[in-house]
């Protein structure tokens, strides 16, 4: 109890000093976006968060308007043509996640955690298997221990283990393990590793779309 509320008072007070610090982006970002193409400067998205609550994720727009059901749908690769010049940019470095600070600030969100699925990404939340339902016994987050040991490079199998062994370490280290991952994060986005889908994971991974 003691560490998730220490990790709540961390949240709280870094995602309102993110949001200050990088306040120039919040007006710089979005005018490169609209000047590029036409649609809206966010990105809304429904996900499944905290023992299968549905939240609204935030993130400035990548790609064209409508891609979910453009192309390849959920999933990316690289040189992904519905990515725009600027959201190359933005995934590259990250920063097109930076309106998470928002969802954070709200709780739906801790910096640290399992990233979010869409709400129809992994089937209905009632039919996951205990590994999965357990993985997100705890707040997703806009980075975890998945995030530094693969990313998108992982399919969800993998990306499950990894989460469930940073419940572990969390419970055992508290919020020091979650500055160790946000350090890694940091490493990993200067190194732009891990931003896109391996074709054999897009496979497997849409074989539980379908399910």
């Amino acid at each position: 109890m003691f560490n998730k509320g220490l990790k709540r008072i961390f949240d709280l007070f870094f995602s309102i000093v993110g949001i200050i610090l990088f306040s120039p982006f919040f007006i710089i970002i979005p005018i490169l976006i609209k000047r590029e193409s036409d649609g809206p400067v966010l990105f809304k998205q429904d996900r499944i968060g905290i023992n299968g609550k549905i939240f609204s994720i935030y993130k400035f727009r990548s790609m064209v308007v409508n891609a979910e059901n453009i192309g390849g749908g959920l999933f990316n690769t690289a040189d992904d043509p519905r990515v725009t010049r600027v959201g190359n940019f933005l995934r590259n470095t990250s920063l097109d996640e930076i309106p998470q600070f928002l969802n954070i600030l709200k709780g739906d969100m801790s910096f640290v955690g399992p990233r979010p699925p869409v709400t129809y990404e992994l089937g209905d939340y009632n039919d996951w298997d205990e590994d999965l339902k357990k993985s997100f016994s705890i707040k997703p987050g806009v980075t975890g221990l998945a995030q530094v040991s693969g990313r998108n490079e992982l399919n969800w199998d993998q990306k499950t283990k990894y989460n469930l062994e940073y419940l572990e370490k969390e419970k055992k280290y508290g919020l020091i393990y979650d500055i160790k991952i946000i350090l890694l994060t940091i490493y990993k986005v200067i190194k732009n590793e891990g931003c896109h889908e391996l074709s054999e994971n897009i496979e497997k991974d849409k074989e539980r779309i379908k399910k």
